[in-house]
């Protein structure tokens, strides 16, 4: 019996441990994995390894175009002395990925690949997305009138979509606050003080809604607050919970008071820094905090098939301001050109304070292209030109009105992507096949 007693214990030891401990307590971070997953509806269950195929992640003429960016790199980052970071993936095949300057310039403290910098308009993307994952969980829906959410909203035909595509016909809140019958700018203005100058003072729209393109930051700020309503979280909690946390974006947040210490500071060209103003804690329409590896984590994944339903993220990508001819245009959140030749290129820029920032997201071509700074330099847009690189996108004209007619950037761009091997066919037709286009300001 003694002998038997023993064999049990030695057994009931070894389930134990096959059992990986007895009443052993769970990791800290599988709890903190439990605890986001379906909180909310979100980006959840986006495996990265398997988006793409080998054909999207390789091309004949990479290496090719690898020493065309690190030349575009070298030329028009290191001698415009940016401070940034830039990447330029294909699928998950990261072709350039550099750092260069600093998150703090009285500190020296270089900028690196954790270093969160505002991406200003960018964050339109960010708060998009949110709105049309809601729109899918049946919460919202884009026809929604915003007077049903925001009570006290007083246009009763704007509906959620005229919001996502800049057709409201709404003022820009930051002109109005530049009022003082409006704003008192010795305060900080938040996305609820927004909501309530518009209930307060009623100011007159500038188009009846749905009619006309006006970029107005109004629109994606009042998103933001549409998202809180729903989710009965802020914003930047909702960020979290239903963008960051899944896809594992861990170096991104959306700036509020408490993170005025921390943030990275944006600076003037010269090297001064920018101070906060009264329009700093207003967000979704800026305040995403982020790098330029999360932000390709965010353009991978919406290449998944289960990222997002397919209707909706094809609206994102549908040109809803036709009324006058261009190449420009706008989604649901994402800037885009549309070409004679039928390609479209998507993309979105950003500009506030000292920090600008370009992403460019290639549906055919599953390319992702980043590039974003906190010291203030037209030539980070320039990085938009790099898509001609990987299909035929005759961008020559569009790069000049981004870059306000910054001619010498502009040349310089085209010499260094003009200078090519006869192998790269897929580059060369993208450049001989320049048509001049009528600039529309989008």
């Amino acid at each position: 019996m003694y002998y038997l007693s023993k064999i049990l214990v030695i057994i009931s030891a070894w389930a134990c441990l096959l059992n990986y401990g007895c009443k052993k307590e769970p990791k800290q971070n599988d709890n903190k994995n439990n605890k986001v997953n379906r909180e909310l509806p979100g980006f959840y269950d986006i495996n990265f390894k398997t988006i793409f195929s080998y054909q999207d992640n390789h091309n004949e003429n990479d290496e090719q175009i690898k020493k065309k960016l690190n030349a575009y790199y070298n030329h028009l980052w290191k001698d415009k002395n940016l401070s940034g970071g830039i990447l330029v993936a294909r699928g998950n095949n990261i072709l350039l990925e550099k750092y260069t300057g600093y998150s703090n310039f009285e500190k020296l403290t270089p900028i690196t690949s954790t270093t969160p910098v505002h991406v200003a308009s960018v964050s339109k993307i960010l708060t998009s997305l949110i709105i049309l994952k809601l729109v899918e969980a049946e919460k919202i829906q884009l026809d929604q009138k915003v007077n049903t959410i925001l009570t006290s909203f007083p246009y009763p035909d704007i509906t959620i979509e005229n919001l996502l595509t800049h057709r409201s016909g709404l003022p820009n809140y930051a002109y109005l606050a530049d009022e003082s019958k409006y704003w008192d700018k010795s305060k900080r203005m938040t996305n609820s003080d927004v909501a309530n100058l518009f209930s307060s003072f009623d100011p007159p729209l500038l188009s009846k809604p749905g009619t006309h393109f006006a970029y107005c930051n109004t629109n994606f700020a009042l998103l933001a607050l549409i998202a809180e309503k729903i989710s009965k979280k802020s914003f930047p909690e909702t960020a979290r919970l239903m963008v960051f946390e899944p896809l594992k974006m861990n170096h991104s947040y959306i700036f509020q008071e408490k993170d005025m210490d921390r943030a990275t500071p944006s600076y003037y060209p010269q090297g001064k820094p920018y101070a906060y103003d009264h329009l700093d804690l207003v967000y979704g329409d800026k305040n995403l905090y982020t790098t330029p590896k999360d932000l390709f984590k965010l353009s991978q994944a919406m290449y998944a098939p289960n990222f997002l339903r397919i209707d909706l993220l094809n609206k994102m990508f549908t040109p809803y301001s036709n009324e006058k001819q261009g190449v420009k245009n706008y989604g649901l959140g994402m800037r885009m050109m549309i070409f004679d030749n039928g390609k479209k290129l998507t993309y979105h820029t950003g500009w506030w304070h000292g920090s600008n920032t370009i992403f460019v997201h290639l549906l055919d071509e599953k390319v992702t292209i980043i590039a974003l700074g906190n010291k203030f330099s037209k030539v980070m847009y320039s990085a938009l030109s790099l898509s001609s690189l990987f299909g035929n996108y005759p961008l020559h004209n569009q790069i000049a009105d981004l870059n306000e007619h910054d001619t010498t950037t502009l040349n310089t761009t085209n010499k260094i992507l003009d200078n090519q091997s006869t192998e790269s066919k897929l580059i060369t037709d993208s450049l001989q096949k320049v048509k001049k286009q009528k600039n529309q300001k989008l």
